[in-house]
């Protein structure tokens, strides 16, 4: 069964490192979106592919702050299948986030990003539940000089258009403040 494209609200929260994104996501997910607060049927996925001591710390202080209201899942490239296995036994998700997602992807297999993405969006479009994406914006500095970075920044920049696009509303986070570009005000 498709839901009505009015029924429900998929959001992107993008901006800049350290700008309050995930902290929105999750805070929007359980006051907003979650059916009932007291005790939350809340699914986060994780791109975070753990290479060092630091980003291990890193994955652990997220998941104290999270709490157990929060059911994680690490996914690390297969989003949308993850997505549409397991969004029905919750009543909000939150992907955290697509620019871990696309370097993923890059340190893989780059050809494998659109069929990915075409996955995701998939997954996106046969929810019945709200799904939240968190992503970085990559498009506000300079050109990166060297091929691997550009390729990334390009890689991003694609994905947060499509599904900028495909999500009902669009928040910018600029120093912990959201911004509205589209869609209802939360």
């Amino acid at each position: 069964m498709q839901p009505d494209e009015e029924d429900v609200v998929h959001t992107l929260v993008t901006g800049g490192a350290r700008s309050g994104k995930s902290r929105f996501a999750l805070d929007l997910a359980l006051r907003e979106l979650c059916g009932d607060v007291s005790s939350p049927r809340a699914l986060f996925i994780a791109t975070a592919s753990v290479r060092d001591d630091e980003m291990r710390q890193r994955v652990e202080a997220h998941k104290r702050e999270r709490g157990r209201q929060w059911h994680t899942i690490e996914e690390e490239i297969e989003l949308g299948s993850c997505l549409s296995k397991n969004i029905e036994d919750f009543d909000v998700a939150v992907i955290d986030c697509l620019g871990m997602w696309v370097t993923n992807i890059l340190l893989t297999e780059s050809k494998i990003l659109e069929t990915e993405a075409k996955n995701l969006e998939q997954a996106l479009n046969q929810s019945s539940k709200p799904v939240i994406l968190v992503s970085n914006e990559v498009g506000l500095g300079i050109v990166p000089e060297n091929r691997l970075a550009r390729q990334f920044r390009d890689m991003l920049g694609n994905i947060n258009q499509k599904f900028a696009r495909l999500c009902s509303r669009v928040i910018l986070m600029v120093a912990g403040i959201p911004l509205v570009v589209k869609g209802p005000v939360p």
